[in-house]
């Protein structure tokens, strides 16, 4: 008897997390996690993400980084959010990795 490597047999890739930058109504810039941030942003429109956006509506997805965990996404995000708004801004006119 002959067994097969199966998916189940055989280790599961870990899904890459990102962090990523959303532009509000009022320009401001809002830094999150999420291991899909196209879903995430749409959570963000709809109301349904942070309390950031109930003030100031959730308008674009101007930033993603991919990251190889949720750790690594977590430094990312704290480096971000310790940067000045100048820098943030350079972030968000790089375009960076916008489609995960």
């Amino acid at each position: 008897m002959v067994l097969k490597d199966t998916p189940v047999n055989s280790p599961a890739e870990p899904k890459p997390w990102y962090v990523y930058l959303v532009r509000a109504a009022n320009g401001a810039l809002y830094c999150g996690i999420s291991n899909d941030p196209v879903r995430r942003f749409a959570m963000h429109q709809s109301g349904k993400g942070a309390r950031f956006f109930l003030s100031s509506p959730a308008v674009a997805l101007v930033y993603t980084e991919a990251c190889t965990s949720k750790a690594e996404a977590l430094r990312q995000e704290r480096l971000i959010k310790k940067l000045k708004k100048s820098a943030k801004e350079c972030l968000a006119a790089s375009g960076a990795s916008l489609t995960p």
